[in-house]
C-alpha cells in the first residue's frame, strides 16, 4: 500500500526511478535470482544425487561474482548514459533492426518466464497444500493471488522493498537449518560416515553415474549453470535501477554473500537429509521434511515462510519483466498514464496464463526452472557482455544472436 503511491510513471513502475540504495538493490536482486530452485531444487537436487550435485555451488558463486563485479558497475553507467530501463531497450539499440529485435526479445522472455513463473506457482502451491492440507489447485490459486496483488500495487518499489524482506528471511533459514541438521546428525564426521552408508555408489561419486568423456562433459554442463546469470531479465534490471557507482560497490559484497549462505546451505540441508530422512517420496520435499522433523512448528512455520519468500521474490520480479516486454517493450508510443494501465493489463495477463500452466501442465521444479534460465541466458548473455565491453554490434547481427541462443533451447525442451 505504502508502494502503491509512489509509481507515476511506466518508468516508476518498471524500475523505480532508478533509485536503488545497495541493501535493497543487492538483497533484491539476489532473492529475485533464487527461485524456489534455490531452496526446494538445490537441496532436493542434493539429496537425489549426492556429491555431483555439488558443483551447482560453484557455478552459481562465479555467476554471482561475474554479475556483481563486472557486470553491475557497466549496467548501471550505461542505463544511466542511455535512460533505458527494460533489457530489451538496451539490446535492440538504434535503426532498421530495433523493432524486429524487440519483438523477438519480448517474444523470448515472455515465452521463458510463463513456464519459469508457473513454476513458482506451482512451489507456491505445493507449499500451501502441504503445511495447510489444502488442495494443491486451490494452492496456487491463492498463492498466484497474492502474489499479483502486490505486484500490481506498487510495481517495481513493492516487489524490491519485499523482495529484501524475503530475502533476509531466505538467508536467516539458509543459516539456521543446517547449523541444527548437522547438529542433529552429530556433527560434520557423523555426516560423512552416514553420507557413506546411505548413499549408493553413484551419488558418492563426484560425477554420478558418468564415466569418461560424460563425466567431464556432466561437470562442464554443471558448471554452465552460472553462465545464465548475464542474461536473466529480472536480475539485471536491478542493476539498471541502482542509484550510483557508490551504492554499485556497497552492494557487490552483499550480493555475493548472500549466495554463498544461501546455496551452500541448501545443500548442507540435501545432504543431512539423506541421513535423517532417508527413503523420501518427494526429493523436492525434503527440506520441509527436515523442518518438521527439526523445529517445534511455529519455528516451522517461520522456514516454510522463507520458501515462499524465495517463490515469491522471483514471481514477482519476472512478472515486472514480462509485463514491460508486453506493455513498453512492444507499445513506446503510448501516453505515460496509458502505458502505465496498460503496464498493470500485462502483469494481470502473465499472472493468468502461468496460472494456468502450474494448473493444467505441471513438472518437476528443478527442470522447468534451468529450460528458462537456459533459454533466457544463451539469448541474451553473449549479446550483452560484448555490448558493455563498447564493441559495436549491426542490428542483423544483435538479432541473430538472440534468436540462435534462444531457438535451440526453446525447440529442445517442447520436444
Amino acid at each position: 500500500m505504502w508502494a502503491n503511491k509512489r509509481p507515476k510513471t511506466t518508468e516508476d513502475f518498471f524500475i523505480g526511478g532508478k533509485t536503488l540504495g545497495p541493501w535493497v538493490a543487492a538483497i533484491s536482486s539476489s532473492a529475485s535470482a533464487s527461485s524456489a530452485w534455490s531452496l526446494l531444487g538445490v537441496s532436493g537436487a542434493t539429496y537425489m544425487m549426492g556429491l555431483s550435485a555439488l558443483w551447482i555451488f560453484p557455478a552459481v558463486i562465479a555467476g554471482y561474482c561475474f554479475n556483481w563485479l563486472w557486470l553491475a558497475p557497466r549496467m548501471q553507467k550505461v542505463s544511466e548514459q542511455t535512460g533505458a530501463i527494460t533489457l530489451t531497450e538496451l539490446l535492440m539499440g538504434k535503426g532498421d533492426w530495433a523493432k524486429p529485435i524487440a519483438l523477438l526479445a519480448s517474444f523470448a522472455i515472455v515465452f521463458s518466464f510463463s513456464f519459469y513463473i508457473a513454476a513458482q506457482f506451482q512451489a507456491a502451491g505445493t507449499t500451501f497444500a502441504d503445511s495447510f492440507s489444502m488442495d494443491a489447485n486451490d494452492a496456487i490459486v491463492l498463492g498466484s493471488t497474492i502474489i499479483l496483488i502486490y505486484t500490481l500495487l506498487g510495481g517495481f518499489w513493492a516487489v524490491s522493498v519485499t523482495d529484501t524482506l524475503q530475502g533476509l528471511l531466505m538467508a536467516t533459514t539458509a543459516l539456521l537449518l543446517p547449523i541444527v541438521a548437522i547438529v542433529q546428525v552429530g556433527g560434520i564426521s557423523e555426516l560423512v560416515i552416514g553420507l557413506q552408508s546411505s548413499f549408493n555408489t553413484e551419488q558418492l561419486s563426484w560425477t554420478g553415474a558418468h564415466t569418461g568423456w560424460m563425466a567431464f562433459a556432466f561437470v562442464l554442463g554443471m558448471l554452465g549453470i552460472g553462465l545464465g546469470y548475464p542474461g536473466q531479465p529480472h536480475v539485471v534490471n536491478r542493476f539498471m535501477a541502482v542509484k550510483d557507482e557508490k551504492s554499485v560497490n556497497k552492494a557487490k559484497l552483499i550480493g555475493i554473500c548472500w549466495a554463498m549462505i544461501v546455496y551452500g546451505g541448501m545443500m548442507v540441508v540435501g545432504l543431512c537429509a539423506s541421513v535423517l530422512i532417508p527413503g523420501a517420496d518427494n526429493n523436492e520435499q525434503v527440506l520441509f521434511g527436515l523442518t518438521n522433523l527439526l523445529f517445534h512448528p511455529i519455528v516451522a512455520g517461520i522456514i516454510i515462510a522463507a520458501v515462499l519468500s524465495a517463490i515469491m521474490s522471483t514471481a514477482d520480479s519476472q512478472l515486472l519483466v514480462a509485463a514491460s516486454s508486453l506493455s513498453y517493450d512492444v507499445k513506446k508510443t503510448l501516453s505515460a498514464k496509458k502505458s502505465l494501465f496498460l503496464s498493470r493489463i500485462a502483469v494481470v495477463t502473465m499472472c493468468l496464463v502461468s496460472m494456468l500452466i502450474a494448473l493444467f501442465a505441471p513438472e518437476a521444479i528443478f527442470s522447468r526452472v534451468l529450460f528458462a534460465w537456459a533459454a533466457l541466458g544463451a539469448a541474451f548473455a553473449p549479446l550483452l557482455i560484448v555490448l558493455l565491453l563498447g564493441k559495436p554490434v549491426k542490428g542483423s547481427y544483435r538479432f541473430a544472436a538472440i534468436f540462435i541462443g534462444f531457438t535451440p533451447v526453446s525447440y529442445t525442451h517442447l520436444t
